[in-house]
């Protein structure tokens, strides 16, 4: 019940057509990119158009994740919802499977769009991959959204999550480079590496070099799903727990 009335909401607030208004864009943004490219116009528009499309689909979907919990909260729907003989629970796990059944429109249109430019399969990977990368952040968002009291704060926290499981690889590469003998660097490099095992490899996920290069594979997009399934559900008991505690 609380997963459909959160697929209802999205259909008022007009979300699927900002996703489909998303994947439009991304197809001007290709027609532009053939006539600008001289060559490798099609590699040109996989790799731009495919980060573009990622990046507006995270954005939604946790825009709508923050916003939809904290009008929720503004006008005491959560507290009429858990007033009834509803486990808190029902409530937390509704809404996430709700999010969850949001995310497959953008994977799936978006997943299409690269298969004009990419081959098939690899689109498909991409796509199951986009997938398990928006999983993760309606997760992530759905507990910002149930422990901090405004939304701004909450997107900013799902923000920093996400600039952080994207280039924390990037850090570790940067840190490791120039940590040999200073004791302080070195320092710096143990914590960004804490920090790496902590946070999902996002930069493992919706790779553009699997639609450039075709290197995408079943046993990568095993990892994407086995931390896919690892951090969604540390997040969901972490925000189940937290909302336990809360007294409305």
């Amino acid at each position: 019940m609380i997963a459909r009335y959160t697929l209802l909401e999205a259909l008022r607030s007009k979300l699927p057509w900002l996703f489909v208004l998303a994947g439009c864009a991304g197809l001007a943004l290709a027609a532009f990119l053939q006539q600008l490219a001289l060559t490798e116009s099609g590699a040109t528009q996989a790799a731009i158009v495919s980060a573009l499309l990622r990046l507006v689909a995270v954005f939604l979907l946790v825009s709508f994740v923050v916003t939809s919990l904290a009008r929720e909260a503004a006008d005491k729907g959560q507290e009429l919802l858990l007033a009834l003989a509803m486990p808190r629970a029902v409530y937390v796990l509704g809404k996430l499977a709700g999010f969850g059944a949001l995310a497959l429109l953008p994977a799936l249109l978006f997943g299409l769009l690269t298969a004009l430019w990419a081959a098939p399969a690899q689109s498909a990977l991409w796509a199951i991959s986009l997938l398990g990368e928006l999983w993760i952040m309606a997760a992530f968002s759905l507990l910002c959204a149930l422990s901090l009291p405004h939304a701004l704060p909450a997107l900013a926290a799902s923000a920093g999550f996400y600039v952080l499981a994207r280039g924390v690889g990037s850090l570790q590469l940067l840190a490791h480079g120039t940590a040999a003998h200073d004791g302080s660097r070195q320092a710096i490099a143990h914590a960004i590496d804490t920090l790496a095992l902590l946070l999902p490899n996002l930069d493992h996920f919706t790779s553009s070099e699997w639609l450039l290069y075709a290197t995408g594979n079943w046993q990568a997009l095993g990892l994407v799903a086995a931390q896919t399934a690892i951090y969604v559900g540390l997040l969901a008991v972490c925000a189940l727990c937290d909302f336990y505690r809360k007294s409305f």
